[in-house]
């Protein structure tokens, strides 16, 4: 799956997602620091799926309506390292195709997965 990993997610979910297999861009190492709406605009352009601990894509993408392969909001603060990566894994093993084109949100013990506006 290609994914585009917002700067806001850890690089080890990075590391951990490509080492099972999937094709991650990740804007820290090629393009830091720009605004929400250019990493949108890199996810569509790339026909990936985005990937962000950062919520102010929901208003991109409810209030703004703005098009979108699919957002992934990690919400798993005050967990391990250990325990994102594994909560973040498990999301993709098992709701990976139910994944695009839905803003869906991987909290402890839950994913919520959105369609439409």
């Amino acid at each position: 799956m290609n994914l585009l990993a917002d700067e806001s997610v850890d690089k080890s979910i990075v590391t951990e997602l490509r080492q099972n297999g999937h094709n991650v861009l990740y804007i820290a190492e090629f393009a830091p620091s720009i605004d929400d709406e250019t990493v949108l605009h890199q996810a569509n352009q790339n026909r990936a799926l985005l990937l962000t601990e950062d919520k102010d894509f929901g208003e991109l993408v409810f209030r703004q309506g703005l098009v979108h392969m699919g957002v992934v909001l990690i919400r798993l603060s005050g967990l391990s390292p250990q325990a994102k990566l594994t909560s973040v894994s498990a999301v993709f093993a098992n709701y990976e195709n139910e994944l695009l084109e839905a803003f869906s949100v991987i909290s402890p013990g839950r994913v919520r997965i959105r369609r439409g506006p």
